[in-house]
C-alpha cells in the first residue's frame, strides 16, 4: 500500500489529491456504472463477456459497475465535466453543523467540506453530506445527511456521542470518525453487532479502527480501498 504522508503539514497535497478524484464522475466512488452498449460499441461485442468476473454489478437499465480505476470508466468519463456532485458549503454553513451537534469537527474534515464538496464523493457510498437536502441526479431520496444521522444517533444513544458519521460500509457496517480521540481515529462499526439485553454497548460493535482521518483519507485518495486495511488485518488474526 503506498506509503501515506505522516502529519497535517501535507493536507494541503491531500486535499487537492482528494479534490482531483471528488470532481472527476468517473473516480468519485469506488465503483462507476456505464452503459454495456457503449462498452460493446467502443471494446467488442464480446468484451462484456471477457471482463465478466470484473463486473460488480448488472443494472436493469443495461449499465453495469466497475471499479473506478479500470481503463473503461477513465475512457468513458474521459470528457466529462470536473466538478463536485455537490457544492461545498460556506464556513458559517460548516459553523451551523457544529453548533447542531455541540461539537467541533476535525479541521482536516472541514477543510473536505468547505474546499472540495458536501460529500458525495469518497470511500464506499461517498461521505455523508453537513446539509440536508442533497439530492444525487437521477436518485430519489437526498443524500444522507451526517448532522440528522448524528442527532438521530444521540436521541436514540445508538453510539457514543464522539462519534461523527462518515458514510455506509454495506449492510449494517458504518464508517465513523472520533471527535475526542487524538488524531481522530475512523471506526468500522456493526450497528448489529452489539445486543444491549446481553449487557454490551455499541462499543462491542467495533470492528476496526484507521489510526486516523488525514490516513483513511490518504488511502482513498491514492487509489487504495479503505477496506484492505480490515481485510488484511482479520487475515493476519490467529
Amino acid at each position: 500500500m503506498t506509503r501515506r504522508p505522516p502529519s497535517a503539514a501535507d493536507d494541503d497535497a491531500l486535499i487537492a489529491r482528494l479534490r482531483a478524484r471528488a470532481w472527476d464522475p468517473g473516480l468519485r466512488f469506488d465503483r462507476a456504472t456505464l452503459p454495456a452498449a457503449w462498452i460493446r460499441e467502443r471494446y467488442g461485442a464480446d468484451h462484456t463477456d471477457r471482463i465478466r468476473s470484473d463486473i460488480l454489478s448488472y443494472g436493469s437499465d443495461g449499465t453495469v459497475q466497475l471499479a473506478s480505476r479500470r481503463e473503461e470508466v477513465t475512457a468513458y468519463f474521459a470528457d466529462a465535466p470536473r466538478g463536485p456532485l455537490f457544492a461545498p458549503v460556506s464556513r458559517a454553513d460548516a459553523d451551523a453543523a457544529e453548533r447542531r451537534i455541540g461539537r467541533r469537527l476535525p479541521r482536516l474534515l472541514r477543510r473536505v467540506y468547505t474546499e472540495i464538496g458536501d460529500g458525495g464523493f469518497g470511500p464506499d457510498g461517498g461521505l455523508a453530506s453537513l446539509a440536508r437536502g442533497n439530492r444525487a441526479p437521477g436518485h430519489l431520496w437526498d443524500w444522507t445527511s451526517a448532522v440528522e444521522v448524528y442527532e438521530r444517533n444521540r436521541a436514540a444513544g445508538a453510539v457514543p456521542a464522539s462519534w461523527f458519521f462518515l458514510t455506509g460500509g454495506g449492510c449494517s457496517m458504518e464508517w465513523y470518525v472520533s471527535l475526542a480521540a487524538v488524531d481522530h481515529p475512523v471506526l468500522l462499526y456493526d450497528a448489529d453487532g452489539w445486543v444491549a439485553d446481553w449487557g454490551e454497548d455499541p462499543h462491542d460493535g467495533l470492528r476496526h479502527a484507521t489510526a486516523s482521518l488525514r490516513h483513511w483519507l490518504w488511502t482513498w485518495a491514492d487509489g487504495d480501498h479503505v477496506w484492505e486495511e480490515v481485510i488484511a488485518r482479520q487475515h493476519a488474526a490467529p
